[in-house]
């Protein structure tokens, strides 16, 4: 996928309504501080276009950015993270569902697990409700930079098997500082969620 043009052109919060787009969208999920904000723009060819915080659960909304006119990269707020009050951490829940059941252009949930940890018991939640709500995530195990790359099978194993992934299901590990994976999931993504027939 080459970038000509990014536009982040919605952001609803908790009472906003969400947007009739007319293009895909591949939204990303994944617990606070997995590393989404950086795989966006890693994705985006955009240093910091979206908002990178050393503060988990700094997005509170969800984010659309505009690919090429062409389709929609779709930031969910993180989940799991302590320091948000309860009734926040509902709000995002709630906003979030009403986002996987109401959108009529989604076609793909990615769900950012750190590649270095065992899957928490929030990670396992998510799974199993993007599973039970119709979708088949996809998994990116982020920060594979962290390991020494002798390690990554090992530790994509331990992914696999701590969420319990169905057969078949995409993993692709993933660093916003090498670059790993992103060409993996652009390739991904064109395949399986874009018609390439209609855009030429």
């Amino acid at each position: 996928m080459v970038i000509k043009n990014v536009n982040l052109e919605t952001v609803c919060g908790i009472t906003s309504v969400l947007p009739d787009n007319d293009k895909p969208e591949i939204a990303f999920a994944g617990k606070s501080n997995v590393g989404k904000s950086s795989l966006i723009n890693a994705l985006m060819n955009r240093k910091s276009y979206a908002r990178i915080s050393a503060a988990p659960g700094k997005t509170q909304t969800i984010n659309y950015y505009n690919i090429n006119e062409e389709l929609y990269l779709v930031d969910l707020p993180g989940y799991g993270y302590a320091r948000v009050s309860e009734k926040e951490k509902e709000q995002w829940g709630k906003m979030v569902e009403r986002y996987l059941h109401s959108s009529k252009q989604l076609k793909a949930v990615f769900l950012l697990i750190d590649i270095r940890h065992d899957p928490s018991a929030n990670d396992k939640v998510m799974y199993q409700w993007i599973l039970s709500q119709g979708y088949r995530p996809v998994i990116i195990a982020t920060k594979s930079d962290k390991l020494k790359r002798s390690q990554i099978q090992k530790h994509v194993k331990m992914v696999s098997e701590g969420l319990g992934l169905a057969p078949g299901t995409k993993l692709i590990p993933f660093s916003s500082v090498t670059k790993q994976g992103r060409e993996d999931i652009w390739q991904f993504i064109e395949e399986e969620y874009l018609d390439r027939t209609e855009v030429e």
